[in-house]
């Protein structure tokens, strides 16, 4: 007799969504939703602020809250252990929170699951055990529209001793809601709203080109390009404007949910080893080389360029696939120089004698780079990087 029991559940999405000017109130009705008593929050010391009101929120509700705001930047495997050990000894939680960027809400993602089941991160990271089943619900709440991981099936861990970030992915890291408030973005200084923008918009247009792309993810991805496009110069120009963060914070969601479905390419892939070893911003990273890769596989994907120039609303009319594909690639160049980002790596500290190290890093990323539209070579990789000089 076949076996008739339901596979586990596995979300696509995020369960439910809450989005607009104030929608961080919502949190203790969905604390009530997942019929939460001991809540965790994990944030950052740089956006305390943020968590105040909410915690407030929680306790007035009834709920027991503990906050542990030692997220860094660039969080390694101790400092994942370090939180997870401090979560414990605050007792057993029924619901993790996640507010701040993309770091935070990835350490949320993980100790959900590390603290349901006990699990050791290390075994998790290579892979010698796999996440079997859903965590503690989660929650996400991000400061900065960047890196979409509060729609991401992600969790990304920077690996000391490799000198690389790793990507722990399953769908069973997918958060169960999100709460996207622009009111919590209005303070993000211009260089930090550029670099976590275009690290959004490199999402978007990395999964509609990526191999994996399929007819849902270049839905959102192309709406997330659109809405980037028409208000990341606002963004930054003026960060009060609450209808150009929205758009940002929106645009960033989309992307992730194009993530959860599709997979971004050859820029990520190339950048994770400046993260890794030089620990330059993951956004800025992106920025940096993504007109070059798409320069690289322009050639692979003009219709889709075509599509995405368009979706920038760049005056491409009567063009061909050709010509719109070039227009596309030069006003990514244009638009890094719009917001201030730099050209080249130099800036950045990157010299001649780190490239073959650089090469070597990126292409251990194998996950991301067989996704690319052209295939990628280590010879390609150095050029590229040495282009980049």
């Amino acid at each position: 007799m076949a076996d008739l029991t339901p596979p586990p559940c596995v979300l696509l999405n995020p369960g439910r969504v809450h989005a607009g000017a104030g929608s961080l109130a919502q949190l203790p009705e969905l604390a009530r939703f997942y019929q939460a008593r001991r809540v965790l929050i994990i944030s950052t010391r740089s956006v305390a602020r943020h968590v105040e009101a909410p915690r407030r929120a929680l306790e007035a509700a009834g709920l027991a809250v503990t906050v542990i705001a030692s997220t860094p930047p660039e969080p390694e495997v101790a400092h994942v252990q370090a939180i997870e050990a401090e979560a414990r000894a605050a007792g057993a939680h029924d619901l993790v929170v996640g507010i701040g960027g993309g770091s935070a809400l990835d350490v949320a993602k993980i100790l959900a699951v590390l603290l349901a089941h006990d699990l050791d991160l290390r075994d998790v990271l290579t892979k010698k055990v796999e996440i079997g089943a859903r965590g503690l619900p989660t929650v996400m709440v991000p400061t900065t529209a960047g890196t979409g991981a509060e729609a991401t099936p992600n969790s990304i861990i920077l690996v000391p001793e490799d000198e690389l970030k790793i990507g722990i992915v399953s769908p069973l890291l997918l958060p169960d809601a999100v709460i996207l408030d622009p009111l919590l973005t209005l303070s993000l200084p211009p260089a930090v709203t550029a670099s976590t923008g275009m690290d959004a918009l490199t999402h978007a247009i990395e999964c509609y080109c990526s191999k994996k792309g399929n007819p849902f993810s270049d839905l959102y991805a192309l709406e997330a390009i659109r809405l980037i496009a028409r208000s990341i110069r606002r963004a930054v120009a003026d960060g009060q404007d609450v209808a150009a963060r929205e758009d940002m914070l929106m645009g960033a969601y989309w992307g992730g949910v194009c993530i959860a479905t599709s997979s971004t390419t050859a820029v990520h892939a190339l950048a994770y080893p400046l993260g890794g070893k030089y620990r330059i911003a993951h956004g800025l990273s992106n920025a940096v080389l993504l007109p070059s890769v798409m320069a690289f596989n322009q050639g692979a994907a003009r219709a889709r360029f075509a599509d995405m120039a368009r979706a920038m609303a760049l005056p491409v009319q009567g063009l061909g696939e050709e010509a719109a594909a070039d227009a596309f690639v030069q006003a990514l160049r244009q638009l890094n120089a719009d917001l201030g980002i730099p050209a080249t790596l130099g800036p950045l500290g990157i010299e001649a004698r780190d490239i073959p190290g650089l090469v070597e890093g990126a292409a251990k990323v194998t996950r991301l780079l067989d996704n690319n539209p052209r295939v990628m070579s280590r010879a390609d990789m150095h050029a590229l990087y040495t282009a980049l000089l």
